[in-house]
């Protein structure tokens, strides 16, 4: 597993030290003046996202899912809707007759086809547009610009040793797992991300992430 990233140094995954809560006032402010100037910057993207999401099928434009942030506080992490209406119905029905389906959920969280994605929805991820709004959640300080991949109760179980790592942390729009291969990924390569970002952050790894994301962003095949 230590040869998951190669960011130089001597920083290693498999570090066991406990992590301290990373950034505090630098990272914050970083993250208000990048927020701020991102959503200026894309206002007229954003209008157009929420526009065709609301005509893409009945329901709100936005969707607000419950996520586990810094130290352990609830948020509502913001996103495009890209699913039907009734899309917790619609995942329990496929899964209950596709065997396959069911294992690949059960094992990575994701499904490579996904009914519950509408046409604009499949477009919006591939591209990473239906996180945009989460540049609101980082200026009300629920997230950061960089850090682990926002996650539910259910799966910070799968963390097991590492929660304290990724509780230390804001949740980021990207992160160390978008740009190791995003859904190409395992989980268990995932949490080895995030376990590494909280261990071993600094300024500079945060900008070298951020200038990976763009190209990870275009590389479609591996979008969730």
């Amino acid at each position: 597993m230590a040869e998951l990233v190669n960011l130089g140094g001597d920083r290693s995954l498999t570090s066991l030290e406990a992590p301290k809560p990373i950034g505090l006032t630098t990272k914050r402010f970083i993250d208000i003046i990048l927020a701020s100037s991102a959503i200026i910057l894309l206002a007229p993207l954003l209008i157009l996202c929420f526009f065709f999401s609301m005509l893409a099928s009945r329901g709100p434009a936005l969707y607000r899912h419950q996520r586990v942030g810094f130290r352990g506080r609830y948020f509502g992490c913001l996103k495009f809707r890209t699913m039907v209406p009734n899309s917790d119905v619609c995942l329990r029905e496929y899964l209950a007759t596709n065997p396959e389906a069911n294992k690949e959920w059960v094992a990575t969280r994701k499904l490579r086809f996904d009914p519950r994605v509408t046409a604009l929805g499949s477009i919006l991820r591939k591209t990473s547009l239906d996180e945009l709004p989460q540049l609101f959640n980082v200026l009300m300080g629920d997230m950061s610009i960089v850090g682990p991949r926002p996650v539910t109760d259910e799966e910070l179980v799968r963390y097991s040793t590492s929660v304290c790592a990724y509780l230390s942390c804001r949740p980021g729009i990207t992160g160390l797992w978008q740009v190791s291969g995003r859904s190409g990924t395992t989980y268990s390569r995932r949490v080895a991300c995030d376990t590494f970002y909280a261990r071993n952050w600094s300024l500079m790894l945060d900008a070298e992430i951020i200038i990976l994301t763009i190209p990870a962003m275009l590389n479609s095949e591996n979008a969730c």
